[in-house]
């Protein structure tokens, strides 16, 4: 069953709450929803990259093995800016990079 678009965009809405309040796992779920299109996303290798290393950065193993996964499909220009879009990302929600949730 397909989801809609205004589905998609509430579990990328809740899911970003909660990432920015610190929810590791929310971090590594918006990173499997951009890598695979997950809740009829656009597949977004750049945007999961983002996802998965803020994840890795927050000692999410799962995350780190994924961001490695989907690289090796991405240029370099590509990783670069998803990294770009990551720093940003922690600059813009305050977090230092590194926090572990409960």
């Amino acid at each position: 069953m397909a989801i809609s678009q205004q589905g998609a965009e509430f579990l990328i809405r809740s899911r970003l709450a909660d990432a920015e309040r610190g929810d590791v796992n929310a971090l590594f779920e918006l990173g499997v929803t951009y890598s695979t299109g997950r809740g009829g996303v656009t597949v977004d290798l750049v945007e999961a990259h983002k996802w998965f290393n803020l994840a890795a950065l927050n000692g999410c193993t799962r995350g780190q093995a994924c961001r490695a996964e989907i690289s090796v499909e991405m240029t370099a220009r590509e990783i670069a800016e998803a990294q770009k879009s990551a720093r940003a990302w922690l600059a813009m929600t305050g977090h230092s990079g590194v926090r572990y949730a409960a």
